[in-house]
């Protein structure tokens, strides 16, 4: 396997055992993964692996993705916000509306 270029973590909420917790997994970020994988390979962009994760604890401003090796951290994810942060990952830069500081 290669390196990737970019390796984006969305918190999905996820355990390793019983039902996904927390407020991520609560605001649909099962979709937004899947949009995620969609919107990517329609760009076609390469070197990006997509994972899920559980909780980013950022709980209040979930959804949540990181974007490394970067280290952008985004929340308030909906579609809209995914494609302006991939829309700006492509330009070489973060998406600051919704960057978290």
């Amino acid at each position: 396997m290669e390196k990737p270029k970019y390796h984006i973590f969305i918190c999905t909420s996820s355990r390793v055992v019983g039902e996904p917790k927390g407020a991520c997994g609560k605001r649909d970020a099962g979709s937004l993964l899947q949009y995620l994988q969609s919107a990517v390979d329609d760009r076609g962009i390469d070197g990006v692996m997509i994972s899920n994760t559980g909780c980013l604890q950022v709980c209040d401003r979930g959804p949540a993705m990181v974007i490394y090796p970067e280290g952008y951290w985004y929340g308030n994810l909906d579609e809209e916000a995914i494609d302006r942060i991939l829309d700006a990952l492509e330009a070489g830069t973060s998406c600051k509306d919704y960057l978290l500081t």
